[in-house]
């Protein structure tokens, strides 16, 4: 991933007042508002009000007459609900921010938390895996999951049956963190609502989706990413060739995080992704110690990225360059990065067009750094 899309390079200045959180979350909220395009209005304008103000003139100068900002009414009402249930509000760029999520790409602009943020910011270790893990999965789990919390590692999953569950439980003494498919306040499955309420009375809840949302299909993805990117290393415990656990492999990968895998029987459907992994090089684990020895490892350092101001857009050239993006997209979903090695286009050139073209309704926004074409 190029490292002009990593959204820490830019130089935010997290929400302090309330109407200031309002605006944030009104902006971040707004029909066809992404992630990527959230952080470019910033960069633009300067503040989230400013590029509430602009919205509209965005909108009309993409061919839409009719496009109106996210209701003030409604983003007054999250705010206060969430407050209501005791969650808490964290912005990208404030010192509770966990460090490492805020290095992905797509990092969100706003997480919804509920316990103590504290463990957002120890180092933490991925565990996941199969719902319907067998007898030997869900034990291998805990065992991972216990002893990696005594050598102080914080473990974090995504609450869902089978190996998630089973870490979290192994690890509520010594730090666990769920991240929610849908808000930080609903609980899936409805058969973890104890653990979950263990979990954020012993360690934290977070959630990029307002509270009160269920959750659909298309948010696990997008909590997946948040899995692999609030950790330093992603543990896959029984997986099936086909499954979420596997994209979360991809994404932890996409995000230069360490893959572990436990291997298992080649007959046996849910070890079938681990022993892949594995065959394709992802470390084999037999034990927490076999973790800790990879992560012991030196990390590489990279050299911090200088900003760069925005430059102007030229209207002749700007619907060429529209035609030229879409012509390198369809349907499918192509890696943003992708996009724009094919063009040999600056980053910062190219990006406010991707996001203008998101604006317009033309294109839309995946996890993990993703474009797709709608129309």
């Amino acid at each position: 991933m190029a490292k002009d899309l990593i959204p820490s390079t830019y130089p935010l200045t997290p929400p302090l007042t309330e109407e200031e959180w309002l605006t944030w979350l009104r902006l971040l909220r707004s029909r066809r508002v992404g992630i990527s395009t959230f952080y470019r209005l910033l960069n633009e304008f300067g503040t989230a009000a400013a590029a509430l103000n602009a919205l509209p003139q965005i909108a009309r100068d993409a061919g839409l007459s009719d496009y109106r900002a996210a209701n003030a009414d409604d983003i007054k009402r999250e705010w206060a609900d969430a407050h209501r249930l005791g969650a808490h509000a964290i912005a990208i760029g404030s010192p509770a921010y966990p460090p490492r999520l805020a290095d992905i790409p797509d990092a969100p602009p706003i997480l919804w938390t509920m316990g103590d943020a504290k463990h957002l910011a120890q180092p933490t270790i991925a565990i996941v895996g199969a719902r319907n893990a067998s007898s030997l999965g869900t034990r291998t789990a805990r065992r991972l999951a216990a002893d990696l919390g005594a050598a102080g590692y914080t473990i974090v999953s995504g609450l869902a049956r089978g190996v998630d569950t089973a870490a979290h439980i192994a690890a509520l003494d010594t730090g666990t963190i769920a991240v929610m498919a849908g808000g930080v306040d609903v609980i899936y499955p409805k058969e973890n609502t104890v653990l979950a309420q263990e979990i954020q009375e012993k360690g934290c809840r977070i959630s990029e989706i307002p509270v009160h949302q269920t959750p659909t299909a298309r948010h696990f993805p997008r909590r997946n990413r948040l899995v692999s990117g609030l950790a330093q290393a992603v543990i896959i415990v029984e997986a099936a060739a086909k499954s979420g656990s596997l994209i979360t492999a991809r994404t932890a990968l996409d995000q230069g995080r360490d893959v572990l895998a436990v291997p298992g029987h080649p007959f046996d459907a849910r070890a079938s992704g681990c022993n892949m992994l594995i065959r394709d090089g992802a470390t084999l684990v037999r034990s927490a110690q076999d973790v800790i020895d990879t992560l012991a490892r030196p990390e590489p350092t990279c050299e911090p990225t200088a900003k760069s101001a925005r430059p102007p857009r030229t209207n002749p050239d700007i619907r060429a360059l529209h035609i030229q993006i879409l012509d390198r997209i369809g349907p499918s979903p192509t890696p943003e990065d992708e996009v724009i090695r094919d063009l040999d286009i600056s980053p910062d050139a190219l990006l406010p067009e991707i996001a203008a073209l998101e604006i317009e309704g033309v294109l839309q926004r995946d996890a993990g750094g993703l474009i797709r074409r709608l129309k």
